[in-house]
């Protein structure tokens, strides 16, 4: 598999500087019950990495200490690292809200029945794959398997009280399965919302749209197919330079598996790591004692035109910002 890397470093993107800290993401480990051709860790069943307890105590000290709001889990499938209901009890006794970035079949599998009711009894914000309300088009991403196995779980969520609740939240996350770039968020979540209901009685809060980055898998059946270069070509020329005040780097950092620091999930898949005060990598445990990363400046590649092309991508959907 190409990597895309050596063709992202060169970049004129502008330079943007940290905030206060409101985020921290924090990948437990690249292992999932499933392959996705988009999925920017490379993550799958053969994969061995996994946050261990110490790292997660880490996290947990972290977010005390930062005064952060959010603590948000991701993978792989993070519900298969050992430490994940350590995480997400610790970070709802600080009174975080907690996100679990859910691929929805890992629901399903063989040991984890009881996942569902753990996330509902510890009102887990539930962030879940789902690239299209058409069997095919998920089917293409994601396989065979994926598209009934999502339907039954979301029916299961449905059952607990996921989209029906308050305080149980079910965001949707959809990305192209082509090189093009998400459609306006808000008319493609009343597309969901209408189709799932109607189709399969299902419901759910919100719509998160984004945007494919020219990464990991994704960015290697680029090269292959030779669409790199007219794909980064789309994301430079719909550049929206409103979309950079509200750019989810500002106040997330991620963390990975072994601790490290990295201003972005992207970085993190790249091995593009967060620097401070000539540092050439932070871990964890060298921000405990002083969290403030204010101020500083924010690593920035060619892949970072994901982020800021039409209205915009984050891991909370589009930034609301207009050309």
């Amino acid at each position: 598999m190409r990597d895309t890397r050596p063709f992202l470093l060169n970049t004129d993107f502008p330079r943007v500087r940290r905030e206060t800290l409101r985020t921290v993401q924090a990948n437990l480990g690249y292992l999932c019950n499933m392959s996705c051709g988009h999925c920017h860790v490379n993550a799958g069943p053969n994969r061995s990495e996994l946050m261990d307890r110490e790292v997660a105590r880490q996290v947990l000290d972290l977010c005390a200490h930062a005064g952060v709001e959010t603590l948000d889990l991701t993978g792989g499938a993070p519900e298969m690292n050992p430490n994940f209901d350590y995480l997400v009890e610790g970070g709802r006794d600080l009174g975080l809200e907690v996100i679990d970035r859910c691929n929805l079949t890992i629901l399903l599998q063989p040991g984890y029945e009881q996942l569902a009711s753990f996330l509902a009894r510890n009102r887990v914000v539930i962030t879940a794959s789902l690239p299209c309300y058409l069997e095919e088009n998920v089917r293409r991403q994601r396989g065979r398997r994926a598209w009934p196995e999502s339907i039954r779980a979301l029916r299961l969520l449905n059952d607990l009280g996921y989209g029906k609740h308050e305080n149980l939240k079910l965001n949707l996350v959809y990305n192209p399965i082509g090189e093009f770039l998400p459609p306006p968020q808000a008319d493609l979540e009343a597309e969901y919302k209408q189709e799932l209901k109607k189709r399969y009685g299902i419901v759910f809060n919100g719509l998160f749209a984004l945007a494919n980055m020219p990464i990991a898998r994704y960015g290697a059946t680029l090269l292959a197919s030779g669409r790199f270069q007219p794909y980064m070509q789309l994301l430079k020329s719909s550049f929206n330079p409103h979309t950079l005040e509200s750019l989810m780097c500002r106040s997330t950092v991620s963390v990975d598996w072994r601790g490290y620091l990295y201003d972005c999930d992207f970085h993190q898949a790249l091995d593009l790591p967060m620097t401070r005060r000539l540092s050439s990598r932070v871990h964890i445990s060298d921000l405990l004692a002083d969290p403030d990363l204010a101020g500083g400046e924010i690593y920035a590649a060619e892949h970072c035109y994901g982020c800021t092309a039409g209205q915009g991508s984050s891991c909370t959907g589009a930034l609301g910002a207009t050309q």
